[in-house]
């Protein structure tokens, strides 16, 4: 019997929020550092405090997307900082509503539903081939953002052709 498997390593494009962010946390634990050398040593206690929170949120700002592909089951890994991996959702194609690209027609329903949660787990760029995947989260519609290669995409379709669109 053959599988379909598939993976598939996607990073996520940096924003001038990231960039800031990490630039902006690591100047005030420098700034910090300096300010309770020189003026007073309980402001060393903040520079503590700005070291911790730059340790959890620098790595944060440099992402990548795993896709693993697997008999229609899909699970998403998120990659920070090529070092620390999470797993972040599994999805059942046998449960999901539709996956189609995101600008495609049969997406307009579920483009205008603004109740819907969204999650984002693809690079970020607009002319990016991005595909939404339509499930249920709990008791509330979902729609989760992949971008999947060719291969991916084809093996996504094989698995559930009635409920996967690739126009």
């Amino acid at each position: 019997m053959s599988d379909l498997y598939t993976e598939l390593l996607v990073k996520r494009k940096k924003t001038a929020k990231d960039t800031i962010v990490k630039y902006g946390m690591i100047a005030l634990t420098a700034i910090l550092v300096i300010a309770g050398l020189f003026l007073h040593p309980l402001i060393l206690l903040g520079a503590i405090a700005a070291g911790v929170a730059c340790y959890f949120l620098v790595p944060r700002t440099d992402l990548e997307y795993e896709y693993l592909f697997v008999n229609g089951e899909m699970d998403i890994d998120v990659i920070m900082a090529q070092s620390k991996r999470k797993r972040v959702k599994s999805i059942n194609l046998s449960e999901v509503d539709i996956v189609a690209p995101l600008k495609s027609h049969r997406m307009d329903y579920y483009n205008s539903n603004t109740k819907m949660k969204v999650l984002d787990y693809s690079s970020g760029e607009e002319d990016g081939n991005r595909f939404a995947i339509v499930t249920r989260d709990g008791n509330e519609a979902c729609k989760i953002i992949v971008e999947p290669d060719e291969a991916l995409a084809q093996a996504m379709k094989n698995s559930a052709p009635s409920k996967v669109f690739l126009d």
